[in-house]
């Protein structure tokens, strides 16, 4: 008789309460990290404790010192280093992570610098897998590498438009790693792109903007990124997460 796949669903969070609207939505783990609206930076220790005193549910860590690209400096490295002894000190279950060099291949030898401190902890190549020169030889030098998950949109701005390469990732990685489809994932589109890539993990936010609850509010200044405001909170939404488990429930 044929065992049925296990669909994970992984939602990205960078607050308690999205982390447990996520938790009651149905996700199977949490990518925690700060600063969502500019793609993820590392977290801070006392969030991962936070929500630690609230669940269980495994929380695997963004490790990334910065906004823009993924080339690091050797400080940054350093910075990258004790992020992780920290996290892992705290019982985080996992990392996720990634360097690039200046020609936009996997900076090997700076990951397995990173890795080395990782200890037992799994291990996500995140998104600047999506900036690579070459995808399939990022892929095997991340199976060497001991890297457990790649997140991936098929190197195209939304993992439906990407369907093509994700389905060729898939049958390359042949279980030996696990390739894991985000960007722009929600209920409506997760069928669609397991049907034609035969991926079983999925990431996404399935956040929804918020108003603040700040009455007063002065015009004519800001304290953020052009186009974006104060008084707007985006945070998990409960419901998109278990819409996300139901669909990714019904493909099994």
């Amino acid at each position: 008789m044929e065992t049925k796949r296990k669909m994970t669903l992984e939602v990205c969070v960078e607050s308690v309460e999205s982390a447990l609207a996520a938790v009651e939505g149905g996700a199977d783990r949490l990518e925690l990290c700060a600063d969502l609206i500019i793609g993820g930076t590392t977290p801070s220790p006392a969030l991962f404790r936070a929500i630690r005193r609230r669940t269980d549910i495994p929380m695997h860590v963004m490790i990334r010192p910065r906004f823009g690209d993924f080339c690091y400096t050797e400080s940054e490295l350093e910075i990258m280093k004790d992020q992780i002894e920290e996290f892992r000190n705290l019982g985080a279950e996992g990392i996720v992570l990634g360097i690039l060099k200046s020609d936009g291949s996997l900076d090997t030898e700076k990951m397995a610098e990173l890795l080395a401190c990782a200890g037992g902890m799994k291990i996500t190549l995140h998104r600047c897998f999506d900036m690579c020169r070459d995808p399939e030889k990022t892929l095997e030098e991340a199976v060497k590498l001991g890297v457990s998950i790649i997140l991936t949109s098929g190197q195209k701005d939304r993992c439906v438009d990407g369907t093509e390469l994700l389905r060729e990732l898939q049958q390359k990685a042949a279980g030996r790693i696990i390739i894991q489809a985000g960007s722009g994932v929600e209920a409506g589109i997760i069928r669609e792109v397991y049907e034609k890539t035969g991926i079983c993990a999925y990431h996404m936010s399935g956040s929804r903007v918020y108003d603040s609850l700040m009455t007063y509010r002065k015009e004519g200044v800001s304290m953020g990124l052009p186009g974006f405001s104060e008084y707007e909170i985006r945070s998990t939404d409960c419901v998109k997460i278990r819409e996300a488990r139901r669909v990714l429930d019904q493909c099994m």
